[in-house]
């Protein structure tokens, strides 16, 4: 049971983390596979996937270098702050003053390259190896304070089903998306096995930004009954809907309008780093763009109407992850301050870590306690169903 002494948790850090950590977790035959680091010329990191030229470690680590000490390249995993042993992050969780911190993965270099690895047998020992590696050696140090999120393929519906289930007995808190359970860019019929185990099993959701929309997957982003192709060719109901969002909302609107949150109303996804001082106005935008759009949609592709209009489905379903957002904070009781969570990024540059007390206080100020204990601790507890004392 978590004991809480500065009433601070991060919705939404990472584990930059070279694969050399855990791909001793992954079956012999399949670690040449696995995304590895080479020294660049430049003396920085870069990322290996078979077939590709390297890719520079991402320009986010930060690691609290300084703004006046980082450069957008040549960084290194070795010595860096947020990379290290468990240990070293507890040192690092302290110093910036919170109780705990979600953890998810690698972004750039994480699970979206992974999926380009050509084996898809590979490809899920790969996850299933940094899920073993994850839950059992890195987060079985302080659990109630490392609080890592399972990583789930998304080669199709069942072997998503699978992880998500393997993940819970291996006692992770959620699990991250990084695509629509059935592998395409576009929600499918077959997504709701995927929805209703999760609901079945309690097991939290969540997004980081948006899903792959990548190689084949940058198709389509809905499938209508009536596949009208000269329609399509200029517009679509879900890009007209979503015409202002960011990346997330895209994502989000993408499920609103398959009626997902119609039949699972009880289905929650957090979308991590997406900001929130958008969503308000994005949210009114959605209903605007919906009524202007949706009786062409009707004859033409044959979209049936939603029950309510898309703001509802975003306010009650959907959670959003911000940093620096004070226009978001003032923002809050437009959107549902229940559905907002505050993260520090670490060890990424959106983080100010160290100094995390010095953005609370300019994301927070004159904000009445109750709200703020909400965004940075109450929300994250809820939505992950953590035990704190």
């Amino acid at each position: 049971m978590m004991e809480l002494k500065h009433h601070v948790i991060s919705g939404d850090s990472h584990l930059e983390i070279d694969s050399k950590a855990w791909v001793h977790r992954v079956p012999e035959r399949y670690r040449d596979q696995v995304p590895h680091t080479v020294r660049l010329p430049n003396g920085g990191d870069g990322w290996v996937v078979e077939g590709e030229a390297p890719r520079e470690v991402p320009f986010d680590l930060y690691g609290g270098l300084g703004r006046d000490n980082w450069l957008p390249f040549g960084r290194k995993y070795e010595g860096m702050a947020g990379t290290g042993s468990p240990e070293q992050r507890l040192q690092e969780l302290e110093r910036g003053g919170m109780d705990a911190e979600v953890l998810y993965p690698n972004q750039v270099s994480g699970p979206k390259m992974w999926r380009r690895i050509k084996d898809d047998d590979a490809y899920r020992a790969t996850v299933r190896g940094y899920n073993d590696w994850l839950a059992e050696e890195y987060c079985s140090v302080a659990p109630d304070r490392l609080i890592g999120l399972g990583v789930l393929p998304y080669t199709d519906v069942d072997d998503a089903i699978a992880e998500m289930e393997y993940c819970a007995l291996l006692g992770l808190r959620g699990v991250m998306l990084s695509g629509f359970p059935n592998g395409h860019g576009h929600p499918a019929p077959e997504d709701d096995r995927f929805w209703a185990r999760a609901l079945d099993m309690g097991m939290p959701i969540t997004v980081h930004i948006d899903f792959d929309r990548t190689g084949e997957r940058a198709g389509p982003l809905f499938k209508y009954p009536k596949e009208d192709a000269e329609a399509l060719k200029h517009t679509d109901l879900v890009a007209q809907v979503a015409r202002f969002g960011r990346a997330g909302g895209v994502n989000a609107v993408q499920l609103v309008l398959s009626g997902v949150f119609e039949r699972f109303p009880d289905l929650h996804i957090f979308w991590a780093e997406n900001q929130a001082g958008w969503v308000p106005f994005y949210m009114d935008m959605a209903d605007v763009r919906y009524k202007r759009h949706i009786h062409w949609a009707r004859e033409l592709l044959g979209f049936e109407p939603l029950k309510e209009l898309p703001s509802y489905y975003l306010r009650q379903n959907c959670w959003w992850g911000f940093q620096i957002d004070p226009v978001g904070v003032e923002m809050r009781h437009h959107m549902g301050v229940d559905h907002m969570v505050w993260a520090s990024d670490f060890p990424h540059q959106e983080s100010e870590w160290p100094n995390d007390a010095d953005v609370l206080e300019r994301n927070f100020s004159g904000v009445p306690e109750a709200d703020t204990r909400k965004m940075v601790c109450e929300n994250v507890i809820e939505f992950l169903h953590l035990d704190v004392n």
